[in-house]
């Protein structure tokens, strides 16, 4: 039987649930509910910024999602989706919260106003193994002696979606709903999303939009494309990542892209669209049809 919601993992789907201006509000919920351990008045508005991805990064599709918002007040948060196991993946966290704190260095070399970073990632594997029962985990700069945090413009926050476990009757939070609605919000019936949602509003926003029924044809269409290309990519980073095949998998990568890049072609799928599933450049891709 075909699921009515799609899965919030997928590129197309978790950037039209927290990346565009019609659902703002469901992002800066999200954030608030995440991002508890800093102490600061909750997140009212904020501005979507061009994503900080470096273009070796973009070429190897090594994220589903980058988001760069900043809030009212000037910080800035970057939430990823990652669902391929990477090594190294919390490096890659620290150098983007760095770039984007460099970013700021524009103001004329007044560091004093520089403001916080917040990195956020849900990521479908785990990163921190030693943790056997902590699916969420928050990380800031801390004082050896004291654990005073006297340096706070930086904080990380991980959601590790295999280490959760919980079932509908076991949901006692809204983060373990989002937790939950990462993980489950494709096989989600009728019948439990009552459950689920209780009176979390904003969840029921979320499923809404994963509602294939509202989409439009072209929608599903690249939705599915890039589903296609994620299962691909996964595959060659598991590969890589057991293996270490670095020039066989850049190869294979290479080739898989073309054959996909042609294929949404032929199927009518423009230009702007294959550079968004693909995050391939529009320059790459019409030399790739050439």
């Amino acid at each position: 039987m075909l699921s009515k919601f799609l899965d919030p993992k997928n590129d197309i789907a978790f950037k039209k649930i927290f990346g565009t201006e019609k659902n703002k509000d469901i992002l800066i919920h999200f954030l608030n509910d995440m991002i508890t351990f800093k102490a600061r008045g909750l997140i009212k508005e904020v501005t979507f910024l061009k994503t900080i991805q470096d273009p070796e990064t973009a070429a190897k599709k090594t994220s589903i999602v980058d988001i760069l918002c900043k809030d009212e007040k000037g910080n800035q948060y970057i939430v990823e989706m990652q669902v391929a196991r990477e090594k190294g993946f919390e490096k890659r966290a620290q150098y983007y919260a760095s770039k984007a704190y460099i970013s700021q260095a524009r103001v004329g070399g007044e560091y004093h106003k520089l403001k916080e970073i917040v990195f956020l990632a849900i990521s479908d594997f785990i990163m921190f193994p030693n943790k056997k029962n902590v699916f969420k985990s928050d990380h800031v700069i801390l004082d050896k002696d004291s654990h005073e945090n006297d340096l706070k413009d930086f904080s990380f926050t991980f959601l590790e979606l295999p280490k959760f476990n919980k079932n509908i009757g076991e949901l006692t939070n809204i983060v373990d709903k989002w937790m939950y609605f990462f993980i489950h919000a494709e096989e989600t019936s009728e019948k439990d999303l009552h459950k689920i949602i209780g009176h979390d509003q904003i969840i029921e926003r979320a499923y809404d939009e994963l509602n294939r029924f509202s989409w439009n044809e072209e929608e599903l269409l690249t939705y599915d494309q890039a589903e296609k290309y994620e299962g691909a990519f996964i595959a060659s980073m598991a590969q890589k990542f057991d293996e270490g095949v670095e020039k066989g998998i850049e190869k294979g990568k290479k080739e898989r892209d073309i054959e996909i890049v042609k294929a949404m072609h032929l199927n009518g799928i423009g230009i702007e669209t294959i550079s968004l599933v693909t995050r391939h450049s529009k320059e790459d891709i019409e030399k790739l049809l050439s």
